[in-house]
């Protein structure tokens, strides 16, 4: 007896799987504030659990062995936000100082504005409205804004603290889940050590591309160059984006404090170095760390940054693994997403070189 079933069209598959994943992205979008929180969290914690299997090791009682974990996890994220709150207030301190050195310039530029052909209302009303004792208001708002966020940030410390208890007790459960479905305990295993290489490999270059920075702005006299190289370390870790957010004090402070020729050189300096280091060599490692092409870098920095906002943007390596170990890895039948997604060299590496037809295949029988 034969089946009469008809198959399934594939084009009707393809829209099937385009239409639940677009109600999956506008659902995560909705429900973002939950989301980015426990993402940022899970990284945290991957990131800082060997601390804790380092510690049971040398066969530090397991109550203060979580204690320690649990306060590296505090400390690190502490630090950052902290290295952020300081920039911004330490730039909205020293903003008004450059108020007269803003004046000059905003009279200069009229005065070549109103030589190029531009009516002097249209000049007047365009700079008049920079002032930099203006602009020091919003930044201490935001500075404030950060500081609030992060004192009433119950859920996220709440949601640290669970998940770095039941990380502890993660070793048994993997084992099992090993033994019930291989391939996704391979698959998530590969997610955890994946996200490890990939903060490695953005803090060694973020470390180096901000100590380049700082030895920059020392040379050139910018103030508060230490600051501002930590704040481009810490940037780093956001894709891209990170190295404006980096750019701009030190580019405003050289323009307020010399003039726009000290600004360019600055900025130029930036781009080439940051451009060494982030664009150029940091994806070759992370590209072999990872897995994941430059191409979906870029891609899901814009995707998970369009879903889950500012933080998506940071956490976008990790979620695409996150995602990658769940829809891709543990299905043998996803081989060509690998093939496309995947890190081009790392590609390179696993074909193996074509043998020629003179020699024989030392692997055949």
């Amino acid at each position: 007896m034969t089946d009469s079933r008809r198959p399934i069209p594939r084009a009707l598959i393809i829209l099937l799987a385009v239409a639940a994943g677009g109600i999956v992205t506008l659902t995560l979008r909705q429900v973002g504030w939950l989301v980015a929180p426990v993402m940022l969290a899970l990284v945290l914690v991957i990131l800082f659990q060997p601390v804790h299997a380092w510690l049971r090791r040398k066969r530090v009682p397991e109550i203060l062995s979580l204690i320690a974990f649990v306060l590296v996890v505090f400390g690190v994220l502490i630090a950052v936000v902290a290295i952020i709150a300081l920039s911004l207030t330490r730039l909205a301190a020293i903003l008004p100082g450059y108020a007269a050195n803003a004046d000059q310039l905003f009279a200069r530029t009229a005065e070549r504005l109103s030589g190029l052909g531009f009516g002097r209302d249209e000049i007047r009303s365009t700079l008049g409205n920079f002032d930099l004792r203006r602009l020091s208001g919003p930044l201490a708002t935001l500075v404030s804004r950060l500081s609030s966020l992060i004192a009433t940030s119950v859920f996220l410390f709440s949601l640290l603290i669970f998940l770095s208890v039941e990380a502890t007790s993660a070793g048994p459960r993997l084992v099992e889940l090993a033994r019930l479905k291989p391939r996704t305990a391979a698959a998530l295993h590969g997610f955890a050590r994946n996200t490890r290489r990939f903060l490695a490999v953005t803090a060694i270059f973020g470390l180096i591309t901000g100590t380049a920075n700082t030895l920059l702005l020392v040379w050139l006299d910018i103030p508060l160059a230490l600051l501002w190289g930590l704040l481009a370390a810490v940037c780093n870790f956001i894709p891209y984006v990170g190295f404006v957010i980096g750019l701009v004090p030190p580019a405003l402070l050289a323009l307020l404090g010399g003039d726009w020729r000290l600004m360019i050189f600055v900025v130029i300096a930036y781009v080439l170095l940051n451009s060494l280091f982030t664009s150029l060599i940091q994806p070759y490692f992370i590209g072999d760390a990872v897995g994941v092409s430059v191409t979906v870098t870029l891609i899901s920095l814009v995707f998970w940054g369009w879903v889950l906002g500012p933080l998506g943007a940071i956490l976008a390596i990790p979620l695409t693994l996150l995602a990658k170990a769940v829809l891709v890895d543990p299905d043998p039948n996803a081989a060509w997403a690998e093939a496309l997604i995947g890190s081009t060299r790392r590609h390179r590496k696993d074909v193996a070189p074509p043998t020629t037809g003179s020699e024989p295949d030392p692997a055949a029988p």
